[in-house]
């Protein structure tokens, strides 16, 4: 499968049109940055993109491994979670926002790609085995994904949606939205 600019509309209206999390996705992708640029969230605010990251597989991901995840991330000290997301905020590179956010209990490299994403949506994307197959099946990166991803892997997957997404004149959000449909 070829990935063209025309089938990543149709894959991203088409995640629009039927993923029930679309609607407070988009909400977080409009609020969110903001909130987490100028450090006007909550607890619960940072919280929310650790339980996104593993609920938005809607039950496909061990229950017992996403709470524990979760659980993790709730026992970090805020302040701490705080200084690593204002970091992160004021990273120069992907590597250091993505070495900042692993810093904190539950935070890996996928799930640092997450804040990445929700901090700044123009600029990152996150990275998960259905979004990575997806361009691993068009070509577009070489070899299965790697579980757990490193920072190394991270970077060569963001420099290839950052490509794709300048190639489509598209979000990299539009980019994440395709790419999940594409993997379905």
């Amino acid at each position: 499968m070829e990935v063209t600019d025309s089938l990543v509309a149709t894959k991203a209206r088409e995640y629009r049109e039927r993923e029930p999390l679309y609607t407070v996705e988009q909400e977080a992708i409009e609020t969110l940055p903001a909130a987490l640029e100028t450090g006007e969230y909550g607890r619960r605010d940072a919280a929310w993109v650790v339980r996104w990251y593993y609920r938005r597989h809607l039950g496909d991901y061990p229950d017992d491994e996403r709470r524990a995840a979760e659980d993790r991330f709730r026992s970090n000290d805020f302040d701490a979670v705080r200084s690593a997301i204002a970091d992160a905020v004021d990273a120069a590179t992907a590597a250091e926002a993505i070495d900042r956010l692993t810093d904190l209990g539950a935070v890996d490299v996928s799930v640092a790609s997450a804040f990445c994403m929700f901090i700044d949506p123009d600029e990152y994307v996150v990275v998960g085995p259905r979004e990575w197959s997806a361009l691993r099946d068009a070509g577009e990166l070489e070899r299965s994904y790697p579980d757990p991803p490193s920072v190394s892997d991270y970077e060569r997957y963001l420099e290839r949606c950052r490509s794709l997404a300048d190639r489509f004149d598209c979000e990299l959000w539009a980019l994440y939205r395709a790419l999940w449909r594409l993997s379905a």
